[in-house]
Formats: C-alpha cells, structure tokens, sequence
C-alpha cells in the first residue's frame, strides 16, 4: 500500500482550504498542515466589500472556516499568522516564521502546495502610505476602512479602478451615503469586456451618483489638513485602491519555479510546478484559456476551488486534469448586473483570432405583457463556418446570471448557435418567453450562418454606406443615423424605386426584429441587404463608448 504523504499547504482561503479539506476527504492517513500569515484561514473574500457597506452586517457571516473547525472536523493543522518564508527543494523543507513571536523554524514535506493568493496592486506613487489609503484584501483591510469611516465622519470617497473590487467598494460606499469620484485608467469601467457593452453599466453608475472621471490615471495622494488630495485635484476623506492584483509569486521565484509569461506560477493540467514535488494553484497560477487557447492570470474563486480539487487528487493518485478555463464572471452594481463567459472581442483580437462573427440583441427578461419586463443587452460571439459559441456578454437588471450560465455550460461542452436554437429552457410569463432570449440569440446566429441573414455592424460600415431605417417615422424623428434614408417596414414594398439597385442596403430598426424582416423581403427581390445587428439601441451604445476612447 502507498504510504501516505506528509503534506503542506501554503495559504488558505479557497484554493488552499479547498485542497485541504479534499485531500483529507481522499487520504484519512496524510498528515496535512496549512501555514497562512493572515489571522484567518477561510473566508469570503468576495463578501469584503459588502461588509464594508453593512450589507453583510457582522463580520463572522464572512468567517467560512477556523482552525479549530479544521482540526475537529478533519484532523488538519492549521497555523495562522504563520509565513512560510523559503522553500528549500532540494531537502523538501520550508521555513516557517511565527508573526507573532518572531520565532521561525523548519518543516519538511513530501509534497508542497502553494496557494499564496494575489496581492492588491499598489504602484509606487506618492501619498499611497498616508492613512486614508486602503486596499481590500482581508478582513483585517475592512476592519481599518470601517474604522477610517467611524473615525472620521467621512463624507466623500476617491475608488481607484474600475474592475470587481473597485466597482462593489463604490457602490457599497454610496449605500453608506457617502459621494464616491471612481478615477479610471482607461476608457471604460470593467475593462475585461467590450466597451460598448459597458456603456449602460456607466450610465447607471452616474443614475446613482458614481462621479466618473474616465481615461485618468492616478498620479498620486497628498495630505492637506485633514483631507486628503487626489492627484492635486479632488479633496476627499479616504481613498480605495482598486487597481486590479498581482500574483504572489515571490517564494516560488526565490524557490526556482519557473513562471509563465504574465508573471504566474507555471503549472501543468494537474497543477504541478516545475518542480514535480510542489503544485500550485489559485490566483498565483497561470492558467489557459480554453477558447483564445493562451495562458491567462484569472483572479477568480471558482477556477481556484476547483484547482484545489485537483491538486488533490492528484497527490491522493487519481488522475484528474483541470480543463482550464472560460472566465465566467458576474458582477451586481445597484440594481444592474453584468456577466461574461468565453471570449470577448477584444481577446479574440488579442489572440490572433479573425474567424468569428457577432449579434446583438436586446430582448425582454420576459413576455412583454407580463408586468415588469426589464431590457437584456446580450452580445455573442460564434466561430465561422461552424457556430461553435465563443462567448457571451451581459447587461440587464435582473436573469443576466441564467442568461451567461446557460451559454456557459454550452461552451464546456462544445455547443454552438445551432444547439442554441433547440435549448429548451424553462418557461412561464413572469420568467421568460417560450422562445427565449437565448433562442433568438441562436436564431439570429445561424440564420446568418446559412446565408438567410447577411450581418453588417455599427463599428465596421463603409463611409459611403446606403442606410435604410425601417422604423415608424416617429422613431425616426427621435433619433436616427446621419444619412439614414427612412421607410417604414409596412410601406417598404411599395417603396422599391427609392432604393439602389447596386449597391448594399444596410438595414436596422429599434432592435433587429423589422430589420430581420425588412432583409429577407429585399433578399428575395434581388437587393442586396444585410441587418445592421442590434439596430439603434445598439448604435447608441457603440457611439457612447466611443466618446470615451
């Protein structure tokens, strides 16, 4: 029988106390150890902006696990306050510091996992060490910010950045009542998806008081009285620091362990390192995107959890493999929420990739006549010829997350828009439409794919292109494109003469519904015309983005 290992685990939270539990569930016999330098083991990171905010008033609701519970349950030391400062491989040992006495000492291991985390990105500008200036990594982070806040009576907040955790700590900061400025260095918040998708998500951050100042970096923070001041123009009480993280990879560099090319930890399908006696897994680690096929850093719990599952299968002798990953990912701002899985445009690009087409639509989250049906902005991306979905972006107030799990659970399988066609999903007034959204999405797709729908887009039409708008003549008049030639839908047969002959017609509407008509009726009369995807909502958003860029 295989002698059971000696096992050490460097962090906590979850990939390392995923891996723990997991191991011990496979192995009663492996003695398993987890040093973290923190004071916990196991919490909900993801909750820490929410209990700044008092939406998750008690700080315990956040403690998913202590040590003794490890202990007690699963027979796992666990050593908090604990860092593990060197690795030695060549003897299997790590030294390990005791942060409370000063004390260190070393251990030995037969098999090493490092599941040292990210740490919050804090560049070297002036004024980031004045008191005031918070990064959220750690209960310890929010116990000071809500201690900054009670202290100072704050009325005003700076957020620097505009991913996950710069977007929550300034919603959350706003239901505290406080005025939040959200400084970004870009041209757009949630810089992970297409920038036209996001233009309702900054419309509705400002609805709500979030002041934007796009395309401005942070300079730095000066001390003036008792206020402090951003990059010499923006007085306010505490600043938070949401610039994205960086992986912690300062031991397995020390250590040897080679990294990839975006800074991780490089790891094998089963989590090994370089070294074949130490894994690593979790937001150090770099992992591969399974649909541009490159190694990405993905800062997620999910991919983490599951990567610690791995890890320790593999040390109990199964033979699990991690398929990588499609980064599926929610975010909830207020009452809106946005999600994405698989691809955005801009990483397709980035990867080289040229083969893909794209649809818009802006459903209902349900039947229209059922009271409060809320508009879906929904973006796919499909390869071509063979409609294999790339992935899916989402902006709505309410179904977004079902909407990017369906489309999730279809790209881990290898679906494409024709599957999307038949989904049969569930289906009652108040929750959707027997045609669902989804539905109309693989509609659209592969209707272009069999040739029945010829796509053009706002972003890509020609300087002299022919612009139809078959929308009522009101609609027109609130708002169309410069250029565009109006008639409506119903009188469009009789209307043949005004068109060109030679050249093409593109065609939208309010949506894309009446230009989806409009196209098939001047497709069988000879015309040449192609759907403008996602009709004027659609030209809205990409015209707003542009703005900013």
């Amino acid at each position: 029988m295989k002698k059971s290992p000696k096992v050490i685990i460097v962090g906590g939270v979850a990939g390392g106390a995923s891996c723990a539990a997991r191991l011990r569930r496979l192995d009663e016999q492996a003695c398993i150890t987890v040093y973290d330098r923190g004071p916990f083991v196991s919490f909900a990171n993801c909750g820490l902006p929410y209990h700044v905010g008092e939406v998750i008033p008690n700080e315990a609701s956040l403690l998913l696990a202590s040590p003794q519970l490890f202990h007690d349950r699963f027979r796992i030391g666990v050593l908090v306050h604990h860092e593990v400062t060197a690795i030695h491989g060549d003897s299997k040992t790590v030294t390990v510091k005791n942060l409370l006495t000063g004390e260190s000492f070393e251990d030995s291991y037969d098999v090493l996992v490092l599941s040292p985390g990210a740490a919050p990105i804090k560049p070297d500008l002036p004024g980031l060490d004045l008191p005031g200036v918070f990064t959220v990594r750690s209960i310890p982070d929010t116990r000071e910010i809500r201690g900054w806040l009670a202290k100072t009576k704050a009325k005003h907040a700076v957020v620097a950045g505009g991913g996950f955790i710069g977007l929550e700590m300034a919603e959350n900061l706003r239901h505290l009542g406080l005025e939040v400025t959200l400084v970004q260095n870009g041209p757009q918040v949630m810089i992970s998806m297409d920038a036209e998708m996001v233009v309702p998500l900054q419309e509705h951050l400002q609805k709500n008081g979030i002041q934007l100042r796009l395309n401005t970096a942070l300079t730095g923070v000066t001390q003036q009285g008792s206020k402090l001041l951003v990059n010499g123009l923006i007085e306010t009480d505490l600043v938070i620091l949401g610039l994205g993280v960086r992986p912690e990879t300062t031991l397995a560099k020390a250590a040897g362990l080679t990294l990839g090319k975006r800074g991780g930890i490089a790891v094998d399908s089963q989590m090994h390192t370089s070294d074949p006696a130490i894994f690593a897994i979790g937001d150090a680690v770099e992992v591969h995107d399974i649909i541009t096929d490159t190694d990405i850093l993905l800062a997620l719990a999910g991919p983490a959890n599951r990567q610690g599952r791995i890890a320790a299968d593999v040390i109990a002798g199964r033979d699990s493999t991690f398929r990588g990953v499609q980064g599926a990912a929610i975010c909830g701002l207020f009452d809106l929420a946005v999600a994405q899985t698989g691809a955005t445009e801009k990483s397709l690009q980035r990867a080289g990739i040229a083969d893909y087409e794209k649809v818009y639509l802006h459903p209902k989250h349900h039947v229209g006549y059922y009271p409060g049906a809320q508009t879906l902005h929904l973006k796919l991306l499909f390869s071509k010829p063979d409609g294999r979905i790339l992935g899916m972006q989402a902006v709505g107030t309410t179904d977004v997350a079902r909407k990017i799990d369906v489309i999730s659970a279809l790209i881990q399988k290898g679906g494409t828009v024709f599957d999307l066609e038949e989904v049969e999903l569930c289906y009652a007034p108040q929750f959707g439409a027997a045609k669902d959204a989804l539905n109309y999405a693989g509609f659209i797709a592969a209707n272009h794919l069999r040739g029945d729908l010829p796509l053009s887009h706002w972003k890509m039409l020609p300087a002299d292109a022919f612009l139809l708008d078959v929308r009522d003549e009101d609609e027109f008049a609130e708002g169309h494109a410069n250029g565009a030639v109006n008639i409506p839908l119903p009188q469009l047969r009789d209307r043949f003469a005004e068109l060109p002959e030679n050249k093409a017609l593109h065609v939208y509407c309010g949506v894309g519904q009446r230009a989806y008509y409009a196209v098939r009726l001047l497709l069988q009369h000879g015309f040449d015309a192609r759907d403008i995807s996602g009709g004027w909502i659609t030209a809205e958003m990409v015209a707003a983005s542009k703005l900013v860029t």
